[in-house]
């Protein structure tokens, strides 16, 4: 199971290192540091069925954006070189919430919801009526099967070359976020565990996520921290992984059964898994 180092400051000049060059991803450290993005991180450093890992650099999961500073949105084009977001967020909560300074940034911008049905358009607190009381298992698997097309056209996004590297985020960054992480994970053979571990690191950040999402409009009356909708628990991944391999197969059958080509699954794997040493 990979380990992360405890995160340090909440600014991300905090990782600079002399001389002023910033290097978040040092030593394999997967958290980058921002004022004002709350769960933002690497995806690289995990473990690859097989052997390797999965690529830094390449691909980053975050809560949401649009309260990022002018420095916070400098350092993700520059440190980091972002050139695509991608949106997981519905229409509705783009068109109340926004994208804030991030929107006029020279990124790529893609709305691409995960949602629990094809032609839903409800906000995210309407999929979960009592947010005190969800079985996440359940919900996960509604995402999927609601966002097929979606999903796969996020591949397409991470296999070329020219929109890398790539952010994708939802509100908290852990449900819509969490479902995305796994699907590209499993399908290049990260092992269950580290995907279940790389979920739960989002707790780290909760009670920080839930504070700034609890004061936008979209959002309030957020239950406390680790109750309901807020829950982080790596054993929801692992329930939500394991009946995706019972009904689907797993992530790579269930791409390839929703239109991606086994050329465009071994692009995949090839963007994102280093090989061993």
């Amino acid at each position: 199971m990979p380990t992360d180092a405890p995160a340090t400051g909440s600014a991300h000049h905090e990782n600079s290192a002399p001389g002023g060059s910033a290097h978040p991803r040092a030593a394999g450290r997967r958290w980058v540091e921002f004022a004002q993005i709350d769960n933002l991180r690497d995806l690289g450093g995990l473990p690859v069925i097989g052997g390797g890992t999965t690529r830094f650099g390449v691909l980053y999961r975050s809560s949401t954006l649009q309260q990022a500073t002018a420095a916070d949105i400098e350092f993700l084009l520059g440190e980091l070189g972002l050139r695509t977001v991608v949106d997981l967020r519905l229409p509705d909560e783009v068109e109340r919430e926004g994208y804030g300074p991030i929107a006029t940034a020279a990124v790529t911008i893609a709305n691409l919801p995960i949602r629990a049905s094809p032609r839903s358009s409800l906000a995210a607190r309407d999929l979960v009526p009592d947010k005190s009381r969800v079985d996440l298992v359940e919900l996960y698997g509604r995402l999927l099967r609601g966002s097929p097309e979606h999903i796969v056209e996020i591949v397409r996004l991470v296999i070329d070359a020219d929109r890398r590297s790539l952010l994708f985020h939802c509100a908290a960054g852990k449900d819509r976020t969490g479902v995305l992480a796994a699907v590209l994970l499993d399908a290049v053979g990260v092992t269950p565990e580290a995907i279940a571990h790389d979920y739960a690191l989002t707790d780290e950040r909760m009670a920080r996520v839930r504070d700034r999402l609890d004061a936008l409009p979209s959002y309030a009356g957020l239950p406390p921290v680790s109750t309901g909708i807020l829950a982080v628990e790596p054993d929801v991944m692992l329930r939500f992984l394991e009946r995706m391999r019972t009904e689907c197969g797993g992530a790579a059958k269930w791409l390839l059964a929703n239109g991606l080509s086994v050329a465009e699954l071994d692009r995949l794997r090839a963007t994102l898994v280093a090989p061993p040493m």
